[in-house]
């Protein structure tokens, strides 16, 4: 641990002219006190670490030291191309790896181009949740991860409906989706079809010492990309037919299944006299639809089913009673 924390010392003043001790606490996440003896450590070891003392003080290399130490661990250099996702970065448990890794290709830069990373950080930053929403991190993600980077089988208890069940899990692959961690595993060790399970789910998970082989021909962004246009098509069960206005038929997709309402208005006839398209609509349920279209207000008329056209019928006569 000290052996890693001297390291990063080191690279972090050879990627910047100097450094305050709280400075470094700060980075280091260590008392001040921690860091005099670390620079003191360093110095013994022949590292010229040099002390300026003061108010304007702090700790520099002198000579233009150069450590070698900058060659990344496979862990490091993996967790570097996710360093543009620090939320998920710190989920996963690897931010220090990422940190490490993003200090050893600084301490490899020209001097001119140490402030890259700062520079893009301050110009590009993914937010992954949707709004109005309060992601939690499911407690057992970080193992989950450690499986997926080592291509570990895993053995795990998983909530489905109102039952447990338990499988042995190949994982293959873990997604970050509107703030909700999903795990692309094949089933029954391996030798299944790959499936989608929801991370928050599990209750319980055990690493095998066994490691599985991976396929490598399996691409996760177009499983993922296949898998999620089927599922958004396998909830929509059901069909409403509606009378949209020209400010309704372009609100529609930002209500509804986007992709459904884009073809359904691509399918849908020309306007009538009054300018209004007539569209069927694929929906989840009825109780979905009047949730989603209610939205619309008066740029929408329900023209089936009956009873979804009453239903509509009647939340426009309480409305009224309320505008007398």
């Amino acid at each position: 641990m000290r052996a890693a924390r001297l390291i990063k010392m080191v690279l972090l003043l050879q990627a910047r002219p100097s450094m305050t001790g709280a400075e470094l606490a700060e980075e280091l996440e260590v008392s001040e006190r921690t860091i005099t003896r670390d620079a003191l450590a360093l110095s013994e070891a022949g590292v010229p670490v040099y002390a300026d003392r003061g108010r304007a003080g702090g700790y520099r290399l002198v000579g233009g030291y150069r450590t070698r130490l900058t060659g990344l661990g496979r862990s490091e250099a993996e967790a570097l191309f996710l360093s543009g996702l620090p939320s998920a970065l710190r989920e996963m448990g690897l931010q220090d790896a990422a940190s490490a890794a993003r200090l050893k290709v600084s301490a490899a830069l020209l001097p001119s181009l140490r402030d890259a990373s700062d520079s893009a950080a301050q110009r590009f930053h993914l937010d992954a949740p949707g709004w109005y929403q309060e992601p939690e991190t499911p407690e057992l993600l970080p193992a989950v991860a450690e499986a997926v980077w080592d291509d570990r089988l895993l053995s795990a208890r998983y909530r489905r409906q109102d039952a447990e069940v338990e499988r042995e899990l190949a994982p293959y692959g873990l997604v970050l989706k509107a703030g909700v961690w999903y795990l692309c595993a094949r089933a029954d060790g391996g030798t299944g079809t790959v499936r989608v399970y929801r991370i928050d789910r599990f209750t319980a998970v055990t690493l095998g010492d066994e490691r599985f082989e991976r396929d490598e021909d399996f691409d996760l962004p177009g499983f993922w990309e296949e898998r999620a246009a089927q599922f958004a098509r396998s909830i929509l069960r059901s069909e409403v037919v509606v009378r949209l206005s020209e400010a309704g038929a372009e609100r529609l997709p930002y209500v509804a299944d986007r992709a459904a309402a884009r073809e359904a208005l691509a399918a849908a006839g020309a306007a009538d006299d009054e300018g209004r398209v007539t569209v069927t609509l694929p929906v989840e349920s009825a109780n979905v639809a009047y949730t989603q279209l209610l939205s619309l207000g008066p740029e929408v008329e329900v023209l089936g089913p009956p009873a979804l056209r009453e239903r509509f019928a009647e939340a426009v006569a309480r409305m009224r009673g309320l505008y007398p």
